[in-house]
Parts: structure tokens; C-alpha cells; sequence
């Protein structure tokens, strides 16, 4: 059974840093595509960021673009979030994502519990 277990969230001051984590377990391959959304309470999911595995092609939401940066661990099937330069607006919960099939970005068959990150002004 596929697991997704996000790390790395908390409190953060705006302006400062945070690394999200998700390792992924369950499956003896890699995952085809991994990828990170947020979401409050009471408001829509939102996509941040994806990321494939095989070419490392990613894609960011114009929100994150240029202060967010998603990368991957191969041999420990692990997708990372490196948040920079957070500001206030960031604050939700993030949740991971992954597929083991080919699809367009920012869809996947397998989610994680999420991690909160509030960003404090």
C-alpha cells in the first residue's frame, strides 16, 4: 500500500526559509511524477508544484514561481519543497502527491496527510 509522509512544516517568519519533505513507500519503483498542492480551510486545493522523475522536468504556480523550488531524491523516492522568501498569503496546509503512471502534471492517484506551514508577517 502506497504511502506518502510529509515532514517539515511549522512556523516560519516571512522573508525566511522552510523545507518541506515527502517520502514515498509501498512500491519497489520510483513514482512517475511527484507533486506538492496546499489548501485552507474552507478554500479550494491549490497546485504549487510538480516534478517528474525520470527528466526532472518541473512546473510551478505563478504564486511560487521563483521563490519556490521543488526537487527529488531517486534512491530515497523523496520530493522536497524548498520555500523561500515565504510570505503570509503562504500559509496553508501542503499536502504531497504522487502517481506511478504517466500523466499530465498536477495529477496523481496518491495523496499525503499534509503538513501546516504558517508564515508568520
Amino acid at each position: 500500500q502506497v504511502q506518502l509522509v510529509e515532514s517539515g512544516g511549522g512556523l516560519v517568519q516571512a522573508g525566511g526559509s522552510l523545507r518541506l519533505s515527502c517520502a514515498a513507500s509501498g512500491r519497489t519503483s520510483s513514482p512517475s511524477a511527484m507533486g506538492w498542492f496546499r489548501q485552507a480551510p474552507g478554500k479550494e486545493r491549490e497546485f504549487v508544484s510538480h516534478i517528474n522523475w525520470r527528466g526532472g522536468f518541473t512546473y510551478y504556480a505563478d504564486s511560487v514561481k521563483g521563490r519556490f523550488a521543488i526537487s527529488r531524491d531517486n534512491a530515497r523516492n523523496t520530493v522536497y519543497l524548498q520555500m523561500n522568501s515565504p510570505k503570509p498569503d503562504d500559509t496553508d496546509i501542503y499536502y504531497c502527491a504522487a502517481t506511478w503512471v504517466s500523466r499530465p502534471a498536477g495529477d496523481y492517484d496518491y495523496w499525503g496527510q499534509g503538513t501546516q506551514v504558517t508564515v508568520s508577517s
